[in-house]
């Protein structure tokens, strides 16, 4: 099940991809088909859990585009281990243009896939376009007010002033040209970290890939605060689905179920926390199976109208009934 190794350019920085071409062509139309484009959270990489739902979705008719962004994994791009919301939306949009010209695929039947703080990037980057036919946006984080606040049920007000502080400092630094600080990216509860609730670092550790790296610059954490994908959610045109762990410690799911309503989203909701969705986890396959389930029902409907829009006048009317098929094997 090896993908094919891809590049991209974005804002002329050449990033990583990978191409997991669709399986079955049941979602195939006389255009082509339809490419899922996909990326990881904070400081995530292509090659760190995202593989089975590839997976799911080119055996299910989707070609999948996965990529790293610029700074990270095996993209190209300085400084590293730094995130830049307006960079990753940019990387976003290349990347969608990329997946678009794959051979086969269909460029007006995109489809955005994003878990954590990628759940909040695909609602910004769906909006007011045309060519997107379907969001699916995971344990979303989609305001970074709200995670503020939500991160005080399981911080102290000391680590919470003390990770501010090591932002501030990292963000002079940088701009003095020393270059930023860096944190761990997850770690233990009090300990220095982006992410350092209970079992983040466990979680996390289960699904890394040979790429991750756990750090990132500290100012990360003045990046997140200006978070508000959550204002782009009433802009999508296309169908979405919102998949929200109730018991999320990172991202606020009050805040994610906000958007979904904005988006008026389909969604679906685990009794678990933010990781449990990933390979596993216990919510891993559910997830799988919703969101396999919304994508060939929303763009099923597309192959039955444009196949009855190519039926010959007169002839007979062939029903179609489309349910979400099982992983299978497919080629690389």
């Amino acid at each position: 099940m090896t993908p094919e190794n891809l590049t991209f350019s974005s804002q002329g920085t050449t990033c990583a991809a990978w191409h997991f071409p669709a399986t079955d062509d049941g979602l195939t139309t006389a255009t082509g088909r339809p490419v899922v484009v996909m990326a990881h959270g904070l400081g995530g990489t292509k090659d760190s859990g995202l593989a089975p739902f590839a997976e799911a979705f080119a055996a299910a008719g989707l070609d999948a585009f996965v990529f790293d962004y610029r700074g990270f994994g095996e993209s190209e791009g300085a400084p590293r281990q730094t995130v830049s919301l307006p960079g990753q939306l940019e990387d976003w949009r290349a990347a969608i243009a990329a997946a678009g010209r794959l051979p086969g695929v269909d460029p007006q039947r995109i489809v955005l896939w994003g878990e954590s703080l990628a759940g909040g990037h695909v609602l910004s980057a769906a909006a007011d376009r045309t060519d997107i036919a379907a969001v699916v946006s995971v344990v979303p984080m989609v305001d970074g007010i709200a995670a503020g606040l939500h991160a005080t049920k399981s911080h102290s007000a000391r680590e919470l002033l003390k990770a501010t502080g090591l932002g501030i400092a990292s963000k002079i630094s940088e701009a003095r040209g020393r270059g930023a600080s860096m944190i761990p990216i997850v770690a233990r509860p009090g300990e220095v970290g982006a992410l350092t609730v209970a079992g983040a670092l466990e979680d996390m550790l289960s699904i890394a890939g040979p790429t991750w790296r756990n750090e990132i610059a500290a100012h990360v954490t003045l990046e997140l605060g200006t978070r508000a994908p959550a204002k782009a959610a009433s802009r999508i045109k296309a169908p979405v689905l919102v998949q929200i762990c109730d018991f999320d410690q990172s991202s606020p799911p009050h805040a994610a179920a906000k958007a979904a309503f904005a988006a008026q989203a389909e969604v679906r909701h685990y009794p678990g926390d933010h990781f449990d969705t990933f390979p596993g986890k216990p919510f891993h396959e559910p997830a799988v199976k919703h969101a396999v389930s919304f994508l060939t029902r929303k763009l099923g409907a597309e192959v039955t109208t444009s196949r009855q829009a190519r039926r010959p006048e007169g002839s007979a009317v062939e029903l179609v009934e489309t349910s979400a098929p099982t992983q299978g094997a497919h080629r690389g």
